[in-house]
């Protein structure tokens, strides 16, 4: 796992340059610029409202009181969209708004869900006995009335 991170992070970087290097021979030095920071801010804009429409569909799942586990690898994967659209470059570029379309999403989510799926293993525990009595109240048993008065 860590060559294989230590591979990623080595031949990322490289990658980019390559692309910059080519790209910015055929088009210039501004125009190349000017789509590298144009990409970011439109990527952020897109992260931002994708984060959102997805934190809305996690609250509705909770509430409906349905297990969120789509939701939250979504919501993972359009984060990782964000970091990598923020990052300058125009491979990350792609990879982030390749994210960010959610029929991609959706394969990624499936896939990443089944590798996750097979790493976690639930193991079922015992409930611990329940008690037949119940509990004193706290104190010494005895309820008090308080009302509350409020100065005007």
């Amino acid at each position: 796992m860590f060559a294989k991170l230590l591979a990623l992070f080595i031949l990322v970087p490289l990658v980019e340059l390559y692309l910059f290097l080519i790209l910015g021979s055929r088009i210039g030095l501004g125009p190349t610029l000017i789509i590298i920071v144009f990409t970011a801010i439109l990527g952020a804009a897109l992260t931002k409202s994708q984060g959102a429409r997805a934190l809305a569909r996690f609250r509705q799942a909770s509430a409906e009181g349905r297990l969120p586990h789509n939701e939250v690898l979504d919501g993972l994967l359009i984060l990782i969209a964000g970091a990598v659209l923020l990052t300058p470059g125009f491979l990350t570029d792609t990879v982030g708004f390749l994210l960010l379309v959610p029929p991609v999403r959706a394969i990624l989510r499936t896939r990443l869900g089944t590798y996750l799926k097979s790493r976690i293993k639930i193991v079922p525990g015992t409930t611990p006995p329940q008690e037949t009595t119940p509990a004193p109240p706290p104190g010494n048993g005895q309820i008090i009335d308080v009302e509350v008065i409020k100065d005007e």
